[in-house]
């Protein structure tokens, strides 16, 4: 499977950890839009676009997020999701979103991540030309 476009949309805040989006074109037949190109500790990373976990009410089934108090439909109270002690916040707020797309393999996880963040550096010098990027 070859990457045939990839499009960056610059974000304005310097101070923020989110830099860019990319829309990523595979085999010109295939788009996964809103990857994020994210300022880790040590480097940049990419992540690939998630929803929000939901989880249903007991009392009416409705599907509220992950660590709501009360249910958004009937608010009834909402049992209390824990993690284990030894996760850190980073990774209790990681696990309340999943993946909608992502690569199966670890090589081709850092050709897609090689290729965005080569994109990347290419439009940063750019500025903020052609970020006007609606997101869904």
């Amino acid at each position: 499977m070859e990457i045939t476009e990839v499009k960056i949309f610059l974000k304005d805040s310097p101070d923020k950890k989110l830099k860019a989006y990319a829309t990523v074109t595979f085999d010109n037949a295939f788009v996964v839009r809103n990857i994020k190109v994210i300022e880790g500790a040590n480097s940049l990373f990419i992540a690939m676009p998630s929803r929000k976990v939901k989880q249903p009410c007991p009392k009416c089934n409705f599907k509220n997020e992950v660590r709501s108090k009360y249910c958004n439909q009937c608010a009834a109270s909402l049992p209390v999701v824990s993690y284990p002690a030894a996760q850190d916040a980073a990774a209790a707020a990681q696990s309340e979103h999943k993946d909608i797309a992502h690569p199966i393999t670890q090589s081709f996880r850092e050709y897609l991540q090689k290729r965005i963040l080569d994109a990347y550096e290419q439009e940063k010098p750019k500025g903020r030309a052609g970020s006007d990027h609606n997101l869904e």
